[in-house]
């Protein structure tokens, strides 16, 4: 268990690079490692936003990539969860210190010491992370997830963030029958977010900046849909919902937004941009409203989402495309050129 294993992977070299093929050591596997043979990898937005180092912090070279299935193709002397040939992802992190109160309560996104990110991240030996455009990877079983048997490993994909970031917040806030639910933007983490709160039997809303999408909306199971753009929308919502789920990753007017609130109505923001939003407290007050964030969501949370998706027949909206069409699609994404996410076919790698 001594070796490493070589990997083929998309890095870019600074800030706003174009994509190249390099290779990198993944680490040999320790006792509770498994060795994945990725077959695909999603784009993010946030891959954009880090590949173009927006947030700051870009830890270059970088190979991007939250959004990972493929196979177990070896595992460590103590692994208990996976063997070979089993189907699994890796979302988002893979590590964390395990013992804090977040991290036993499974919450392991929100550790005290630092949750490790898939990748753009030190982890605990101070090594760059390097994540899934890329052919194989090696993580703690403790961060692998299991794919059910219903869902296409490339639909599975973009679950490992799209899904459990919008499915995460419907669950904390209690979306269910009788609630009304807001979704801003129509996009990756929109339309999935519109089939999970169906499925979960809220009544939903879209508000997207134009009517393009209205169709497709209605069709994922969402009962109204406006557009944002025009005015007399904010006038003939206001006061309507007990969540509104901001997935856009574009600032907002948000005391725009607030208004369309109930008493007690939370704003939930899934999207970050890369600039401050502004609002005045009286948006707030005036209502009991507040204004609250989510970051994905823990392990076990995350089988869990995926589990539902199965029994729901939830599935992203995806375009398959091979390794020399990311620099394209990354440019598509910007553009708002996507229905609805890019997932990359590592075979083509």
């Amino acid at each position: 268990m001594c070796q490493t294993h070589q990997s083929h992977v998309l890095s870019v070299s600074h800030a706003k690079a174009n994509f190249e093929r390099t290779t990198i050591e993944r680490r040999a596997l320790r006792p509770h490692d498994i060795l994945i043979d990725i077959q695909f990898s999603g784009i993010c937005h946030s891959d954009i936003h880090s590949a173009f180092d927006d947030w700051g912090g870009g830890i270059f070279p970088m190979v991007p990539g939250h959004e990972i299935t493929g196979v177990v193709a070896a595992v460590g002397d103590a692994v208990t969860k996976f063997k070979v040939g089993d189907r699994v992802g890796v979302g988002c992190f893979v590590d964390s210190c395990g013992t804090c109160e977040y991290c036993q309560n499974d919450d392991e996104q929100y550790c005290t010491k630092g949750v490790v990110q898939t990748y753009n991240n030190l982890d605990y030996d101070g090594e760059p992370t390097y994540g899934g455009y890329s052919q194989k990877i090696v993580v703690t079983e403790r961060f692998v997830v299991s794919i059910p048997d219903q869902l296409s490993l490339d639909v599975a994909s973009p679950l490992l963030c799209a899904g459990i970031t919008t499915f995460s917040p419907l669950k904390h806030w209690d979306v269910g029958p009788g609630k009304k639910v807001a979704i801003v933007g129509m996009g990756g983490l929109g339309h999935v977010a519109i089939q999970f709160a169906h499925a979960l039997g809220a009544e939903i809303t879209v508000l997207s900046r134009s009517l393009n999408k209205k169709d497709e909306a209605l069709s994922f199971g969402a009962k109204d849909y406006f557009a944002t753009s025009d005015p007399e929308t904010f006038k003939a919502l206001a006061g309507q919902y007990d969540v509104i789920l901001n997935t856009v990753s574009a600032n907002i007017n948000v005391d725009a937004y607030l208004s369309l609130l109930r008493v007690d109505g939370t704003l939930v923001n899934v999207g970050a941009p890369a600039e401050p939003d502004q609002f005045h407290v009286f948006s707030l007050i005036t209502g009991r409203r507040s204004i609250a964030g989510s970051l994905v969501g823990g392990i076990q949370e995350t089988q869990e989402m995926l589990n539902f998706a199965a029994t729901h027949s939830i599935a992203p909206q995806i375009e398959v495309i091979n390794a020399n069409q990311v620099d394209e699609a990354y440019e598509r994404v910007l553009k708002s050129d996507v229905r609805y996410r890019f997932v990359i076919d590592i075979s083509t790698l």
